[in-house]
């Protein structure tokens, strides 16, 4: 499993999962649309109807302390929002 890195359990993400059979999966930055949906059929078992890719930008810190200015940064991410034909993925299932 290259292209999918993990699933996204949010609050927002589980009642899209509920109502209109979304899932969120965080992916590789190089993945694109289809290898999404390749990934997604073959490890779920289900069949996928659409793909969105959301690409976030890394979040920039400063902050002043006593030895000087501090400069950060966190990782940029790439989500994907996989819609269903029919059926659902349970997350939960080998736990």
């Amino acid at each position: 499993m290259g292209v999918l890195i993990k699933p996204v359990s949010t609050e927002k993400t589980n009642k899209d999962s509920e109502e209109r059979s979304c899932y969120t999966f965080e992916v590789a930055k190089s993945a694109n649309k289809i290898q999404i949906k390749n990934e997604v059929e073959a490890a779920y078992g289900v069949k996928v109807k659409e793909v969105r890719t959301l690409n976030y930008g890394p979040k920039r810190t400063t902050r002043y302390t006593k030895t000087g200015l501090q400069v950060g940064k966190t990782n940029a991410v790439k989500k994907a929002v996989v819609q269903l034909e029919e059926g659902t993925i349970d997350f939960y299932s080998n736990i």
